[in-house]
C-alpha cells in the first residue's frame, strides 16, 4: 500500500515538474480520492485558484457521472471568466476512468489542453 502511494507521488511531482499555470493558460489540477473527485484552475504566477468544482454536495449517479458533471462545471466556470485553454494537471493519477471522463467532458464544454 505504500509503495503504491510513493508512485502515484513520484507521478504527480513528475507531471508538475514540467508545467505552470499562468492566468491566460491556467493548470487545470485534478484530485481523485476513492469517493470524490475536484478540479480546480489555478494561476501558479500569482499563487491564486481562478475557478473550482467538486462532487461532494452531489450524491447521485455513479462516480465516473459525477466526474463528468465535474468536468463539465469546471469548464463552464472557465469559459464563463474567458479562460478557452489550459494545461491538464491530472495529479499522479492515471488518465483513465474518472480522470479521463472529467477532462473529456470539460473539452466538451469548449476548454482546450
Amino acid at each position: 500500500m505504500l509503495k503504491k502511494v510513493q508512485n502515484r507521488i513520484s507521478r504527480a511531482t513528475r507531471v508538475r515538474a514540467r508545467m505552470t499555470g499562468t492566468a491566460e493558460k491556467p493548470r487545470l489540477s485534478v484530485f481523485r480520492s476513492n469517493s470524490h473527485i475536484t478540479a480546480q484552475a489555478i494561476d501558479d504566477i500569482n499563487g491564486v485558484t481562478l475557478c473550482a468544482a467538486s462532487d461532494i454536495t452531489v450524491k447521485t449517479g455513479t462516480k465516473t457521472e459525477r466526474a463528468t458533471n465535474v468536468g463539465e462545471l469546471i469548464g463552464k466556470a472557465m469559459m464563463e471568466k474567458g479562460i478557452k485553454a489550459c494545461v491538464f494537471d491530472r495529479g499522479g493519477s492515471l488518465y483513465h476512468g474518472r480522470v479521463k471522463a472529467l477532462a473529456e467532458a470539460a473539452r466538451a464544454t469548449g476548454v482546450q489542453f
